[in-house]
């Protein structure tokens, strides 16, 4: 079969042949239709990431849409290694697929989950998010931040604020859902101001997707002006301004702040895939969608590299 085959430590997939998979005792053998190609996905391909492959070679890719040999149309997690996802056929544990809503195609069902799932599983699992309450998502004008808007709204916040830089797309983020804007860019007076008002009023769950120096000022900004008798569950999902930060110990000390993460090994596969269930429905049911651009398999060498800032990209099998 054709696949997207990581060779050695720090190299690029290249699309090439690649053993056929057979299913073991409890395993599906799967067609795939479509794998997004989401920062997990590079992130695991390269060796940076904490949960990356370490025998070579192997098959990029962690999930992705695909069908059982009855047809069936099904959403796939964690094919067993070394097969991943980028490829014409991949196998996985029949307890880590869904079958899909019809109204969902395949394409955005493979880009809705995997941003669907970060915050998902950030707001129910990790922040255990409250009716009514207050969440904060820092970076809310790319794909998963957008998604986390309207999911946090589902799950029941009333209030969501957003942040980010590009103020156009900060206003349009208004639409989806979110309450109040505070642009990133501002004069350091000025945006320490609106943290001091949002915060005052209480918030009570921030989705962290940029981490770096923002998080630095949102977490300051908590333990100085939030109320004592509403502590902060503060989330990090992504680290895309940042991958470390400088954070006083004072801050923990002199607040109720809880800090804690989501992703891969916070939350156990188990877990994700009912979760993954209730996400699938609820996008179905509310039409959500993300910006998708669907790319044969066979560029993955030209796409590979591109950034995140578009849509997110899905790479396609042709039958």
């Amino acid at each position: 079969m054709k696949a997207a085959v990581v060779g050695e430590r720090g190299q690029s997939p290249a699309y090439l042949d690649f053993p056929d998979p057979s299913p073991r005792q409890g395993e599906l053998l799967l067609k795939v239709a479509g794998s997004a190609l989401s920062r997990t996905t590079k992130s695991r391909a390269s060796g940076a990431h904490y949960d990356s492959p370490s025998d070579f070679p192997f098959v990029a890719g962690i999930d992705g849409v695909g069908r059982r040999e009855d047809g069936t149309r099904v959403y796939f997690a964690f094919p067993r290694p070394p097969y991943g996802s980028l490829a014409e056929q991949t196998v996985v544990d029949v307890n880590r697929c869904l079958i899909l809503p019809s109204t969902l195609s395949d394409v955005q069902a493979a880009a809705l989950a995997n941003p669907g799932i970060s915050c998902w599983a950030a707001c129910e699992e990790r922040a255990r998010l409250r009716q009514g309450e207050t969440v904060l998502v820092n970076g809310a004008t790319g794909v998963a931040g957008r998604l986390a808007i309207q999911v946090a709204k589902h799950l029941g916040a009333q209030k969501v604020v957003a942040t980010g830089r590009n103020l156009e797309a900060l206003e349009a983020v208004k639409q989806l859902g979110a309450d109040t804007i505070i642009p990133l860019g501002l004069e350091p007076e000025s945006l320490e101001k609106n943290l001091a008002t949002v915060f005052g009023h209480g918030v009570d769950v921030v989705l962290d997707y940029l981490w770096g120096p923002s998080a630095e000022q949102l977490l300051v900004a908590a333990a100085r002006h939030g109320p004592n008798d509403r502590p902060l569950r503060y989330v990090s999902i992504g680290s895309v301004a940042g991958g470390s930060i400088t954070l006083p110990s004072a801050v923990l000390r002199s607040s109720g702040i809880s800090l804690m993460g989501s992703g891969t090994g916070s939350v156990s596969i188990q877990g994700l895939v009912p979760m993954l269930g209730r996400l699938f429905r609820a996008a179905a049911d509310r039409r959500w969608e993300v910006a998708v651009q669907p790319v044969p398999l066979s560029e993955i060498g030209t796409v590979w590299s591109k950034g995140d800032g578009g849509p997110r990209i899905v790479l396609t099998v042709d039958r």
